[in-house]
């Protein structure tokens, strides 16, 4: 949370292009903060997210994403 978020690729074409700050995230979906103050919940499955961390964007599947936030550092990913 609190991380600025840009939607890279969508399966819905007015989604793509948005960006914003992350302010909340339940199992399923992100709620961004557009610039102009409007809050826009989206479903991580069907997007793919850039992540501004430091100053690198770091691209990031939704469907990676997909769990409740506490239970997501337990699961293992393989490496590539």
């Amino acid at each position: 949370m609190g991380l600025r978020v840009r939607i890279v690729e969508s399966t819905n074409p007015k989604s793509a292009g948005l960006s914003g700050r992350v302010v909340d995230e339940t199992r399923n979906t992100l709620v961004i903060e557009k610039a102009d103050g409007r809050e826009v919940t989206l479903s991580k499955e069907a997007h793919v997210f850039s992540f501004e961390v430091g100053s690198v964007w770091v691209k990031v599947d939704g469907k990676l994403l997909v769990a409740r936030p506490e239970d997501r550092i337990k699961k293992k990913f393989r490496k590539w």
